[in-house]
């Protein structure tokens, strides 16, 4: 049987990630703080937190107790070794996704919280799409540039797919400014984001496509103050490790009481 073609590939990203600028990881830091500040939401205390990252050396020392690890297809934890765990801005890039959340959800303890930050399908549609249209108008093809990124309720699903109880999915969205689309492009190789998918174009891009696209962009989505927009999604998943004491949702039809009477209005039947 064929293996199918990874997405990604991985020696690119590792390499990637090696040449990033590590004082430069402004989108690897908004997704740790948020996750941050959702565990301080939390009302419980977690003794042992596991966390996947990019780039660990962002994470030590940020939770008591915690085992930082880098971003590996097996990863290195054992069955209920946490009672946290964390995967932060890799799951856009993993083969697996589904693998890295079954993964997760065994690493818990039952009733731990799993917490991950992806990026999400709105992330840079200003460059893919003026990418597309330069490389379209100078050689009528096409070839990926941007790794194609999952939308919230595709991902909020893996959450159920891995057995995880009360999924919860949802965004937040970012939005910086740059000054020409040079400086966006230079900027995602700083942070470890240039292409590293397998089916990327070895080739140097022509600096016609190039050229061509900045000017698009410009037109397209201009800045408040002369320069570009750029747009990144963090998409959220939280879910837990199930366990009897969590709420269960109700059997249909099991209900004591009817909701028109709770919000004091009458209840219309629909045509059947």
């Amino acid at each position: 049987m064929t293996q199918p073609t990874p997405l990604t590939d991985l020696r690119a990203l590792i390499r990637n990630r090696a040449r990033a600028d590590t004082s430069a990881l402004f989108l690897q830091e908004a997704a740790r703080d948020e996750v941050e500040d959702r565990v301080a939401m939390v009302n419980k205390s977690f003794s042992s937190a596991g966390i996947v990252a990019a780039f660990p050396d962002l994470w030590q020392g940020r939770l008591a107790n915690a085992r930082v690890v880098g971003e590996s297809d097996i990863l290195p934890f054992s069955q209920g070794e946490h009672d946290l765990l964390i995967h932060s801005l890799g799951l856009h890039w993993a083969n697996d996704p589904v693998g890295q959340l079954i993964q997760c959800r065994r690493a818990l303890r039952p009733d731990g919280l799993f917490l991950a930050v992806a990026l999400g399908g709105q992330t840079l549609h200003e460059l893919r799409t003026c990418l597309a249209e330069a490389e379209i108008a100078e050689t009528g093809g096409l070839s990926p540039r941007v790794a194609p990124m999952a939308e919230v309720r595709d991902l909020g699903a893996l959450l159920q797919r891995a057995g995880l109880a009360l999924p919860v999915a949802d965004t937040v969205p970012l939005r910086a400014e740059y000054r020409s689309m040079w400086h966006l492009m230079h900027d995602l190789r700083a942070i470890g984001e240039a292409n590293a998918l397998t089916a990327r174009s070895r080739s140097s891009t022509r600096a016609g496509i190039l050229k061509r696209a900045a000017g698009i962009y410009e037109t397209a989505f201009p800045g408040a103050d002369g320069g570009i927009m750029a747009s990144f999604e963090l998409i959220v998943l939280t879910g837990w490790a199930p366990d009897d004491s969590q709420q269960k949702p109700l059997r249909p039809g099991s209900a004591q009481a009817r909701l028109a009477d709770a919000l004091r209005t009458d209840e219309t039947s629909l045509p059947d």
